[in-house]
């Protein structure tokens, strides 16, 4: 790592990769600076994970001036006047200076050389990422204030705010993501723009906006991120279910803000989260993700009762369908999509077993149909108790105590994670002398089911159950 000279913060230092390469270009008469992101943690004392230089040469410049230096070299986006970089254990990205603007109905940007590096900042999404390091000077340039900005915690456009999100109206989504990553506050010409611009983010693709939602959710205040989209108007186009949850609130206040309640949850299970050699290591997506979207079903199944409650039966089911409906829309992969929808849909099972108590075979269910996501499971029930009534709040906290011990109990005698039927699919075709058809299958859901129920019981007397349940049945 080389130190930056007097005028960084104490201890701000980049690495070596990043001078050698300045020295690279300078050799080869052309300017380049570090740009952006990098730049910009350098302030916040953060080590930035990518590596973005800006130079007044064109791609073939580029890839002349690094032949024999670079261990590889790649057109990552050469009609974006991108190429890609390897050095050691480094990937580098080098672009020409840009000057670009999107057509009103086009997702993809018209893309012109810059002449300039003033130019190419100028263009840049805020202003607490159009600052440049020069190399190997290290001379910084910062045109549009960002140093202060990123002092003053505020977020506002080099351009005006309306040419900014005019060229790229994904940076509205990147406005809220600063908000819960850096905890920056929109500035209010900055804020107008968002709320009068939010329908133009309708052109952009599904797979960027995911990728911004994904940042904003695993961010270090994804409250923050998500109040933003709200009340700009960008939730209505990318998460209308959340701000819907607002719709939940009447006018007699008979119950608790739904919207409100779903960020605290949201809040509450990212506490919950582990260290990186723990069961939910943070930031965990699909358990934040899962905790905002728990009660996007409740706007649809409302009723307000004759004594004057409000009742929200089976919301977890249709919010679980809801939830997976806006995230294949949102191009999520179908393992994130699973996941998710399985907390959402199991979020209420708990509920109840401190004032029954379950037997075992509802705790094997329980664990069953969690499966894999039993570790988030817990994180989100636990997450779920925002009620400020101590008492109510203590004894569910102790009930599902007592449940996650009854789990850990039956687990270490029956070993939970792997519950199978007493016999598997070949016995139960050798014992009743059946080719492979639904005639197994239904034996074979039998035995599981009595599984559950009743817990393990050895091969014979599984054996002679199947028989007897068999002659019943054929």
């Amino acid at each position: 790592m080389v130190s930056l000279p007097q005028g960084f913060p104490a201890g701000a230092a980049i690495p070596d990769v990043v001078v050698e390469l300045g020295e690279v270009f300078a050799r080869a008469g052309h300017d380049l600076s570090l740009v952006g992101g990098p730049v910009r943690d350098l302030f916040l004392g953060r080590t930035s994970p990518d590596l973005d230089f800006t130079t007044d040469a064109t791609p073939d410049q580029i890839t002349a001036a690094v032949e024999g230096w670079a261990d590889a070299h790649w057109d990552i986006g050469r009609a974006f006047g991108t190429i890609g970089i390897r050095r050691g254990e480094h990937t580098l990205e080098v672009t020409t200076y840009r000057s670009e603007a999107y057509d009103a109905t086009s997702r993809k940007p018209t893309v012109q050389f810059g002449q300039s590096l003033a130019q190419d900042l100028v263009r840049r999404d805020f202003t607490v990422n159009a600052m440049a390091l020069q190399l190997p000077s290290f001379e910084l340039v910062d045109p549009h204030g960002g140093v202060r900005d990123l002092h003053a915690k505020v977020l506002r456009t080099p351009a005006t705010a309306e040419e900014s999100f005019s060229d790229d109206p994904l940076r509205m989504m990147r406005a809220a993501r600063f908000a819960s990553q850096l905890g920056l506050k929109v500035a209010e010409p900055v804020w107008s723009a968002m709320s009068g611009m939010a329908e133009r983010l309708r052109i952009v693709s599904a797979e960027r906006i995911q990728a911004e939602l994904v940042k904003l959710i695993c961010g270090a205040d994804p409250r923050a991120g998500i109040d933003v989209m709200v009340e700009t108007g960008l939730a209505d186009i990318v998460l209308p279910e959340v701000p819907a949850l607002k719709l939940t609130d009447d006018e007699h206040r008979r119950h608790k803000d739904v919207y409100q309640h779903s960020l605290q949850v949201m809040e509450q299970a990212a506490e919950l989260e582990t260290d990186s050699d723990g069961p939910v290591p943070r930031p965990d997506f699909v358990l934040r993700f899962a905790a905002l979207m728990h009660d996007v079903g409740k706007p649809k199944t409302r009723r307000f009762e004759s004594g004057g409650g409000v009742s929200f039966r089976h919301h977890d089911v249709v919010g679980a369908k809801l939830t997976r409906k806006r995230m294949q829309a949102l191009k999520f992969d179908k393992e994130s999509i699973r996941a998710v929808t399985l907390l959402v849909e199991l979020h209420m099972r708990f509920y109840g077993y401190g004032d029954q108590g379950w037997s075992d075979s509802a705790v094997r269910r329980y664990v069953t149909d969690a499966g894999d996501q039993l570790d988030r499971l817990h994180r989100l029930t636990r997450s779920d108790v925002t009620t400020r009534n101590r008492k109510k709040a203590t004894r569910l906290a102790h009930a599902y105590d007592d449940l996650e011990t009854r789990i850990s109990e039956l687990r270490e005698k029956e070993e939970l994670a792997k519950i199978r039927p007493h016999l598997n699919g070949e016995q139960i075709m050798q014992i009743l002398d059946l080719p492979p058809g639904p005639q197994v299958g239904r034996a074979y859901k039998f035995l599981l089911e009595h599984r559950m129920e009743h817990g393990p019981m050895d091969e014979e007397a599984a054996v002679a159950l199947l028989r007897q349940w068999a002659e019943e049945q054929f």
